[in-house]
């Protein structure tokens, strides 16, 4: 009999890019921060070969800009890229309420219920200050309405979307406990609105909710 297959440990480099990765998205290192090979590596407990490796792939995705003998600086949420991402969530959001519009009760009930979870976290997250998780809890309610209207490829594209979303809630809503509540009673109205088979008040609440939510990052 074959014994299975041992998982494969991940390289420092690989480590040194995840760590890194995280600590943009989630707002640990801002927008605009100049970082340096050896400060990472030495957080990180590792050589400066790995973090360097790290730094030129996450350059290469757009998350920092190199300056040889310098270090990274971290690029800033500019007011097109927030643009963009909510003009593609509105879209996608907006087909699922339409899609949505003629699926079965059982479907809307199990989609209310799953909803309600979503909130839930969030309020949890509320009460114990976890920004982070607040921010995901935020993300998971709108990919589940888009999960609920079944097309995979669409539900993909707003996945891949899902790292940006939380870096743009990290800068406008983790920190700011009275703007996440209103986050809260914004869904709370857009389950009313599916449940209702509304989905023109959808997508009204919708426009709405992420202008309000993230306007301090909008020109």
């Amino acid at each position: 009999m074959t014994s299975p297959t041992a998982p494969v440990a991940p390289t420092a480099a690989e480590r040194a890019y995840a760590d890194i990765r995280e600590r943009i998205i989630s707002g640990a290192i801002p927008g605009g921060s100049l970082v340096s090979e050896g400060e990472l590596a030495g957080e990180l407990g590792i050589s400066r070969t790995p973090v360097r490796e790290a730094f030129l792939r996450l350059q290469s995705e757009g998350w920092m800009q190199l300056y040889p003998k310098r270090g990274a600086l971290v690029r800033e949420i500019s007011p097109g890229e927030v643009r963009d991402v909510l003009e593609a969530r509105l879209l996608i959001e907006r087909w699922a309420a339409e899609r949505l519009e003629a699926a079965s009760d059982e479907t809307l009930v199990a989609l209310r219920e799953t909803l309600d979870d979503r909130i839930l976290a969030q309020r949890e997250a509320i009460a114990s200050g976890d920004p982070d998780a607040f921010t995901r809890a935020d993300i998971a309610f709108h990919v589940e309405i888009v999960r609920a209207a079944g097309n995979a490829l669409l539900l993909d594209t707003y996945s891949s979307l899902s790292d940006r979303q939380r870096r743009i809630s990290a800068a406008t809503i983790a920190a700011d406990a009275d703007r996440q509540r209103a986050v809260v009673e914004q869904h709370a109205g857009l389950a009313d609105a599916l449940g209702a088979r509304a989905p023109g008040r959808f997508a009204e609440r919708l426009a709405e909710h992420l202008h309000r939510t993230h306007e301090r990052l909008l020109p």
